[in-house]
């Protein structure tokens, strides 16, 4: 089955997931379960369209039941965070940090959506082409940059530490290693080296 198969199917679901989580832990008063649900549930939702129409062609590789369940348990440590909020586990949240949560989200969409465009329709129109313009130009993986982003918005929501080391470990063993290794098959081209040293790797100036 192809790898993008298990990841739709989990992005789909986190929607009903968080739907079911409070209806089993009756929290239909529970405001910021219902904002969690309206981020985190969108995402999902826009997730799966932009699978269908510009998705990354590295997720239509086939990869066996092992792969597609290790896939599902690191997509569900992003599930920490609804379950603290319903359960009545999170931790006060000030709401100053919910509107930057929201804005965090919001940005995230537009670098993660707008970038991953961008590159489809030149990979699709312009093919052996580096991508060095546009949203590329401020960073080697505005994508990455722009689903940091998103995550960082459910994840701070229920003040706990545990989704965000949930984060940090898939960032560590997944998106780095992707983009590291994406960096090394670029290399291939000529202009790669002088559009490296003009760019950072994830964050525009910092890293």
């Amino acid at each position: 089955m192809k790898h993008k198969y298990y990841i739709d199917a989990h992005k789909g679901l986190t929607g009903p997931y968080v739907l079911g989580l409070i209806a089993w832990y009756h929290a239909w008063d529970n405001v910021l379960a219902w904002i969690y649900l309206g981020l985190h549930g969108t995402y999902g939702i826009l997730w799966v369209l932009k699978s269908r129409y510009f998705g990354d062609k590295n997720w239509e590789r086939e990869v066996g039941v092992g792969m597609g369940l290790a896939t599902w348990v690191g997509l569900s440590f992003y599930w920490i965070s609804p379950w603290l909020i319903v359960s009545g586990r999170a931790n006060p949240i000030p709401p100053w940090l919910i509107g930057l949560c929201i804005a965090m989200y919001s940005f995230g969409v537009f670098l993660h959506f707008a970038s991953d465009m961008q590159k489809h329709m030149l990979m699709t129109h312009r093919k052996g082409v580096l991508i060095t313009d546009g949203l590329w130009s401020l960073s080697r993986n505005p994508n990455y940059l722009g689903e940091l982003m998103i995550y960082l918005g459910f994840t701070l929501l229920p003040m706990h530490w545990a989704p965000l080391a949930g984060m940090a470990l898939i960032v560590g063993t997944v998106w780095i290693p992707n983009m590291m290794r994406k960096d090394r098959s670029l290399s291939r081209y000529p202009d790669f080296a002088h559009y490296k040293s003009n760019t950072k790797l994830i964050i525009p100036y910092l890293v």
